[in-house]
């Protein structure tokens, strides 16, 4: 019925894309008819931005051109470096300096702060600069608050490889750029999540690219969505600061009350296909470093909840212990989120104005009726 109530848009159905999808049941997910898996492995973070944004896999020379074109738009203003500067002076939570950074890229930009939902070649180029320049962002943030310069972005390395590069100060490894890159791949879109959605909101007052991936951002920075997986790895630290066995730990953890991270799913009701391929990821990570304790941690715990609880591990689970085997500082996982995320927000946005009408939702009221106003000297 129309008037039946939907807490948290549960099973609503408001748009239609073809972006991404999902098989909850199945434990699939697509970008654009292509299974998760074989791009993870196969295609390039720059290939997947390319297919969300165009429609189709670049062939040879199409990608030599995108590419060049993303790496052109590497560098940010001197503007905004002077803003991340004073946020990293200040410390704040690293999803705060980038949600600023963001809406102040939207005042350096080029074109005009004005929508033609029409013209998508220059709100896709609003969409470009911004996927491009938050690595060298996030890359300048985390050096300057460790009292270390930023460094340049060079185009002459990959999407991923490049943030690496700007966060160490040394090139990385092929395995490190590689482990990134599909990471990258994995987190790039998910239908309508919160963080989506909310850009989708903003795009459908005709609202500009740079305010609906700031809504984005906003919202991703939550626990109950991006920030889920710092949320793992501190939980996995507070397991080996316990001297307890992980399931030992868990047992307690739940008789507490208190919530497992890294596990349950509003979509999948099996393990999200994208835990399976981190998974190997962690695990190939803990070989090469030849310490397998985060990982073995991993196992044990997906494995008790599983047969105790039956309940399977989401994306968050395996990602944390990926990052941070590549000695990513926990505060920053969720800005890689974001990194990687912006490319389907734009995707989502592009879409929502090729065939826009506001989102207006209703509400149930639930609030006293019939009150009798009261002047104000009488009350």
């Amino acid at each position: 019925m129309a008037d039946d109530l939907k807490k948290g848009l549960e099973g609503v159905l408001v748009e239609e894309s073809s972006l991404s999808s999902i098989d909850g049941d199945a434990g699939e997910l697509i970008y654009r008819g292509y299974s998760i898996e074989d791009l993870a492995r196969e295609a390039s973070y720059e290939e997947v931005l390319y297919l969300l944004w165009n429609g189709e896999l670049p062939g040879r020379e199409e990608l030599d051109e995108f590419e060049e074109r993303m790496n052109e738009e590497r560098s940010i203003d001197d503007s905004v470096l002077e803003t991340v500067e004073r946020l990293a002076e200040q410390d704040p939570e690293p999803m705060a300096a980038i949600r600023t950074a963001v809406s102040q890229l939207g005042v350096t930009d080029p074109e005009p702060f004005e929508v033609d939902p029409e013209d998508r070649e220059t709100n896709l180029e609003k969409g470009r600069r911004i996927t491009a320049k938050l690595p060298t962002i996030l890359a300048a943030f985390a050096r300057i608050r460790d009292d270390e310069s930023p460094v340049e972005p060079r185009d002459d390395l990959s999407h991923a490889a490049n943030f690496l590069y700007m966060l160490n100060d040394e090139e990385p490894d092929d395995v490190a750029v590689e482990t990134f890159d599909a990471a990258l791949v994995l987190h790039a879109d998910h239908g309508l999540n919160a963080s989506t959605f909310s850009a989708m909101v903003t795009a459908s007052t005709l609202s500009d690219v740079h305010s609906a991936i700031t809504s984005a951002v906003g919202t991703l920075a939550g626990p109950l969505h991006g920030g889920a997986n710092q949320n793992v790895m501190k939980m996995l630290q507070e397991i080996d600061e316990s001297d307890k066995e992980p399931i030992n730990w868990v047992e307690d953890a739940l008789d507490r009350g208190r919530r497992v991270a890294g596990f349950g799913h509003r979509v999948y009701n099996v393990k999200d296909p994208r835990a399976y391929i981190l998974g190997e990821m962690s695990e190939s990570l803990a070989e090469e470093a030849g310490e397998r304790k985060w990982y073995e941690y991993s196992i044990a715990i997906e494995e008790y909840m599983q047969e105790e609880k039956d309940i399977a591990p989401n994306v968050d689970f395996y990602s944390a212990t990926t990052y941070y085997q590549m000695g990513i500082p926990i505060d920053l996982f969720t800005p890689i989120f974001a990194m990687s995320r912006v490319g389907g927000w734009t995707a989502h946005v592009l879409e929502q104005y090729e065939d826009n009408r506001i989102m207006r939702p209703r509400a149930r009221y639930v609030g006293p009726t019939d009150q009798e106003f009261v002047p104000i000297d009488e009350r």
